[in-house]
């Protein structure tokens, strides 16, 4: 993702998504064409992936998690900074956990301290344009969200809401959905997951 206001160098939660792909990958004796088969990617934008020259959809990095036995929020880079006292309970604004994702146009932020509990809660950013992709995907769960800034729209089971500030929504998870930016400014979400999946 390209650099967004308020985001402490986003490209730096990019460029450590591909590494960190690899290094899993690398870590359970998978080959890139073990897992590029596993997800139904090419061997090709796996490897582009993995070098940090494109950036996954959310539904394929789903699936890149999946193949390599882990959820998505393994993949947020964490920002050192809290003070250990607090580190389970607060999340300070600028030690947030990030994935960016470039070619899409967006950046989650997470807001809870980990991803170990019943509720996963992001600030999702999205760039005039953005969208998670062009195919909808679904996954266990549900969701509910506020748009603190900016137009969303989403597609839920082939429904399509358009959303202003202020607006929220809810929806279950295993319902296939998408959502982007249709806006001339950047969209910022409040977005929450019961169970997180990410």
């Amino acid at each position: 993702m390209n650099a967004l206001a308020e985001i402490t160098d986003p490209d730096d939660a990019e460029r450590a998504l591909g590494p960190l792909i690899r290094n899993r990958r690398q870590h359970l004796k998978l080959t890139l064409a073990q897992v590029a088969d596993r997800v139904g990617l090419s061997i090709g934008l796996l490897s582009q992936v993995e070098r940090g020259l494109s950036t996954p959809t959310i539904r394929q990095l789903q699936g890149i998690a999946s193949a390599l036995g882990v959820r998505i929020g393994w993949f947020f880079q964490s920002e050192d900074g809290n003070e250990v006292a607090e580190i389970d309970i607060v999340v300070r604004a600028p030690n947030r956990r990030k994935i960016a994702y470039r070619d899409l146009g967006m950046t989650d932020e997470l807001l809870v301290p980990n991803l170990d509990g019943k509720l996963g809660l992001l600030m999702c950013r999205l760039l005039p344009g953005a969208s998670s992709g062009g195919e909808p995907y679904a996954h266990e769960g549900d969701e509910a969200g506020l748009l603190l800034s900016g137009t969303l729209e989403i597609e839920v089971n082939g429904r399509v809401f358009v959303l202003h500030a202020g607006d929220s929504f809810a929806f279950q998870s295993t319902s296939p959905h998408r959502y982007r930016n249709p806006g001339d400014v950047e969209a910022v979400i409040v977005w929450a997951l019961t169970p997180p999946s990410f």
